[in-house]
């Protein structure tokens, strides 16, 4: 692909391409951009949900859910910014640069994870939401609000970056404004020093309540990790890494951590065991009818924003697995694909939205926590040296450390220390105590994400000097690499 058939794609209506990294006279936009970025996609009800469950269903005290809250999405976030850095420099999509982790083929493993768990797992769980919404506003069927929700989501992520970077920005704006006000209402209607419905808080839940519920809240803003140099790329060049990972940092911080707020503190008033989700959290007993009018309107579009990044970053993981698709718009084809079979998962998922988020949310720590080890271990390791090589579909790279050391943390940290209702682990079981069928005290909770993270990150750095990777030449005195294309169906 040439220099001047790029530019005239990067003209036309449809974002064209698949993974191939960005040039240079491509590249445009500010770093505070990300701001915007990554506020938008978590102004929706599944955010204020992760507050709802931790006080309604996990049984921590207003205050005490707000503790795991901050840390879970503290955490996540630092690492968003983090990853979000390295757009500007490499100038490829953030699973694309996991080729130098996990090798070639080696990455298979986790653009698949991510295509499945984001690109369909993340749209179907957040198009729920807006459906529910837009059913709750009109009356229509919710098979009908789903279906609407998900085409509008379909073609903002078909038409691609620059349209999804423009609705992130104006949405995060309305939908600010909207939320704002409903979180204010929620936080001053809410029993503050007690638990969920306005009973005691805290009273059972202990400390395995609170890894619990950090772990969701990591699970949640962690989510976008693997996205992250996906809307980082097309920068500039010689952007400001500090700049870049504090805008996105921020952007995914104060977000999740006010709508998770506003959740806690709806929790605090009404019984989320009974009844539709949004309806609860939107009724009078936590916000005046006009507000919560409002607040059903901005969770249809927060949902939207939302999918509209999962969409085309599953289908850049999709590419990063190695699918060679020989069409100028194959991205855009992806995208419209995991519409489909996305609204289909949601349907179904519609049926049980409390149980199946839950779990959702703990499996999306569990995978991602110990790639984030291995991703982070394998950047340090290649501090100062060129990465391009490796990153190319046809590169005969391979990098056992890596892929070991993801393989090792996701199954012993579930084995031992998951805590779902799909499968307690082998740690957990014995600490835990039911009443009435129901989880009355935690025990250890969840330690898997960390657990996960810890072991990934240390099998690497063990196993690196042993299988002895291969690592590229110097950088630079300015520390720029002229960026390579990745996508051998580019050349198609």
């Amino acid at each position: 692909m040439t220099a001047t058939s790029t530019t005239t794609a990067r003209k036309s209506i449809v974002e064209a391409g698949g993974i191939e990294a960005i040039p240079l006279e491509a590249r445009h936009g500010s770093p505070w951009q990300l701001l915007a970025t990554w506020t938008a996609p978590n102004l929706e009800f599944a955010t204020i949900y992760v507050g709802i469950i931790a006080v309604a269903f996990f049984g921590l005290g207003f205050w005490q859910a707000m503790g795991a809250l901050v840390l879970g999405n503290l955490l996540g976030s630092l690492t968003q910014g983090i990853l979000s850095s390295w757009g500007p420099r490499d100038g490829v999509a953030q699973m694309v640069l996991g080729r130098t982790a996990f090798g070639t083929r080696g990455n298979i493993l986790p653009a698949a994870l991510n295509t499945v768990l984001a690109g369909l797992g993340w749209f179907a769980t957040n198009s729920v939401s807006g459906a529910f919404a837009l059913t709750s506003l009109t009356g229509i069927p919710i098979w009908l609000s789903l279906l609407i929700i998900v085409v509008v989501q379909v073609a903002v992520a078909f038409i691609g970056h620059d349209l999804v970077q423009g609705f992130e920005r104006y949405a995060s704006i309305v939908l600010g404004i909207i939320f704002l006000i409903a979180t204010i209402y929620a936080v001053s209607s809410g029993h503050l020093s007690g638990g969920a419905n306005g009973g005691p808080g805290g009273m059972t839940a202990g400390f395995g309540g609170f890894t619990v519920a950090m772990a969701a809240a990591f699970g949640y803003a962690a989510g976008w990790n693997p996205y992250a140099t996906d809307y980082s790329r097309y920068l500039p060049a010689r952007t400001s890494a500090v700049k870049t990972g504090v805008a996105a940092f921020l952007g995914d911080f104060v977000s999740c951590t006010v709508l998770m707020a506003a959740g806690a503190a709806a929790a605090t008033i009404v019984d989320f065991g009974k009844g539709t989700p949004t309806d609860l959290f939107t009724s009078t007993d936590v916000m005046p009818v006009l507000v919560g009018k409002l607040t059903l309107l901005a969770i249809c579009v927060g949902a939207i924003a939302a999918n509209a990044l999962n969409i085309y970053s599953g289908a850049m993981s999709f590419l990063a697995a190695g699918v060679r698709i020989p069409f100028s718009l194959r991205r855009g084809i992806v995208a419209v694909g995991f519409g489909v079979i996305g609204f289909f998962i949601a349907l179904a998922a519609s049926a049980d939205p409390k149980g199946t988020y839950e779990n959702f949310l703990l499996v999306i720590a569990y995978w991602i926590a110990p790639w984030l080890g291995v991703v982070l271990a394998d950047r340090y390791m290649r501090r100062g040296t060129r990465i391009a090589a490796f990153l190319a579909d046809d590169a005969r790279y391979t990098n056992w450390p890596g892929f070991i050391g993801l393989v090792v943390g996701i199954v012993v940290s579930i084995w031992l220390f998951s805590n779902q209702t799909l499968y307690t682990g082998l740690l957990v079981a014995p600490t835990e105590k039911f009443s009435g069928g129901f989880v009355s005290d935690y025990g250890i909770g969840d330690l898997t994400p960390l657990v996960g993270f810890v072991l990934a990150a240390g099998i690497y750095l063990l196993l690196f000097p042993v299988f002895k990777p291969r690592l590229g030449g110097a950088l630079p005195k300015d520390g720029y690499e002229v960026p390579a294309h990745t996508d051998a169906a580019s050349a198609a």
